[in-house]
């Protein structure tokens, strides 16, 4: 809600500056306090006395005061104000925004603000979609604006509905949402870092040694890990999954590149989950040149790629957790915990492909997680609930 906030609502010269009404009323209502700020152009749409028998502050349209030349400080007000709301915005006014010209006391008020903006625009469809007002919106966008896009109800494919004003409930609604205090997310703070996918190992320009990983355990902890609050940098192998866009995503194709990547990220991260498929070991070399089927045989040798695990476990400090994954095709839980202790691993957490439906390609999952001192099985379930039992145990250890 907005009580007791300090709203300065700036209003242009837009057939739709009677709107401004609707938000004032709507600001009140949630117990806003509301200075309206008005250019020349919008008195010609609204007078200033409706305004300020809403808001019962005098309406600020120049400098000076024309009864008793009092200075109106813009400098103040941008010093007092909780957030600064502009609505409607013309194109004209979102243009002298984007490049500084402050002729009149809203954009001045613009410059001198400390609190966060909030814009607007209303204009009709061929103004909002010239390239000259995108760039501008995009200028506001990089300057940290909140831009409040026109319209509802639009195809996403196009711009239809967009240039009109959005409605007033929909702008207090914004402003409103962004006061809320969200709530304290278990991961909020941590910076986590998970290998996804398959690893490509060149044989040559068309060939390579690979497997079947499709990436989606990876993908899948990596948008829980996201959910609960965590910065997340996921490294991934040549997947056709999507992730995200407040995921940091690295891709990759060889071991190489995922060790340089992970290792690199891993010094300033809270916890690392190795989840990838990484390839463990590469041809000697790689022909440069498409290999030609001659003779009965080819024969390839073979060297071992970066153990991304024990590199890691390597690197650990006090405080970082490392969780790695384990596939295995006999003596499961024997081989899961020589892995636990050779990659100085909090846990691991177990695969088996003898668990039909699960593991490679599949949306399912079965897994077991080793610690040190015990063993605890899962049912068969969605890789995405996997994920969420995979970050419970993970989230115990920042606890």
């Amino acid at each position: 809600m907005l009580k007791g906030k300090k709203i300065v609502l700036g209003i242009t010269g837009s057939i739709a500056a009677y709107k401004a009404c609707l938000i004032i009323r709507q600001l009140v209502k949630q117990g806003a306090e509301v200075q309206v700020v008005i250019t020349p152009a919008g008195k010609e749409f609204i007078t200033p006395i409706t305004l300020s028998a809403l808001t019962s502050k005098p309406v600020i349209s120049e400098f000076f005061a024309q009864r008793d030349g009092t200075w109106h400080s813009h400098v103040d007000l941008g010093l007092w104000a909780d957030a600064m709301l502009i609505a409607p915005c013309t194109a004209s006014t979102i243009g002298k925004m984007a490049h500084g010209v402050a002729d009149n006391m809203l954009i001045t008020t613009y410059l001198s603000m400390k609190a966060p903006v909030f814009v607007a625009p209303a204009m009709d469809l061929d103004m909002y979609r010239h390239p000259s007002t995108q760039h501008n919106l995009d200028v506001l966008r990089s300057y940290g604006n909140h831009i409040i896009e026109p319209g509802t109800g639009f195809l996403a494919s196009g711009l239809e509905g967009k240039g009109r004003m959005e409605e007033p409930e929909n702008i207090v609604s914004a402003l409103s949402n962004f006061f809320e205090q969200p709530e304290e997310k278990p991961l909020s703070g941590r910076h986590i870092i998970i290998t996804a996918g398959p690893t490509y190992e060149r044989i040559d320009p068309v060939r390579f040694i690979g497997n079947y990983s499709s990436g989606k355990m990876g993908f899948a902890l990596a948008e829980e890990c996201a959910a609960r609050g965590a910065r997340v940098t996921l490294v991934a192998g040549p997947v056709a999954l999507k992730c995200s866009d407040s995921i940091e995503r690295i891709d990759v194709e060889s071991c190489q590149q995922m060790y340089e990547a992970t290792t690199q990220a891993f010094a300033q991260a809270d916890a690392a989950i190795l989840c990838a498929a990484v390839a463990d070991f590469k041809p000697e070399s790689t022909a440069q040149s498409k290999i030609k089927r001659e003779g009965d045989d080819l024969v390839l040798r073979l060297k071992p790629t970066h153990d991304i695990a024990a590199e890691l476990g390597r690197m650990k400090q006090p405080g970082q957790r490392i969780v790695a994954f384990a596939l295995e095709t006999d003596n499961e839980e024997a081989n899961a915990k020589e892995k636990l202790r050779r990659k100085n691993a909090d846990f691991i957490v177990l695969n088996s492909t003898r668990i039909p439906g699960t593991t490679f390609q599949s949306d399912d999952n079965q897994i077991t997680i080793i610690t040190a001192n015990d063993a605890t099985a899962y049912p068969k379930k969605p890789k995405r609930e996997v994920a969420a039992d995979i970050i419970d145990r993970l989230s115990q250890l920042f606890a």
